[in-house]
């Protein structure tokens, strides 16, 4: 584990963003409540939040690890932020982090 296997983007219109990436590139898309959607491909996969107040500012790269609360540890330690402290979602937990040059991440482990 260790790498990024997600990305998230925001999607304000979230039927816009369902339909420009179904036709763009075929994705199959699977809804996860009225303002999620993503492809479940299990490689790298890509999220579309149409929650305005959840939705990253900019595309978020997810990195799945094997241990999610020694990884928020080490973020502090090694000089980075912590944005959105350990939180439960379908699918497992996962946890915001802006690197020390400002780049926002997230740390995300399968439940």
């Amino acid at each position: 584990m260790n790498r990024p296997n997600f990305i998230e983007l925001p999607a304000a219109d979230l039927g816009a963003a369902k339909s420009f990436y179904s036709g763009l590139f075929g994705w199959s898309l699977t809804d996860f409540g009225p303002t999620y959607s993503c492809t479940m491909t299990g490689d790298v996969d890509v999220g579309l939040q149409g929650d305005r107040q959840d939705a990253p500012p900019a595309p978020l790269p997810v990195v799945a690890v094997d241990d999610l609360e020694t990884a928020f540890a080490a973020v502090t330690k090694l000089g980075g932020t912590i944005v959105k402290p350990i939180f439960s979602f379908p699918g497992g937990r996962r946890f915001h982090f802006r690197d020390p040059n400002g780049n926002e991440l997230a740390a995300w482990k399968a439940e």
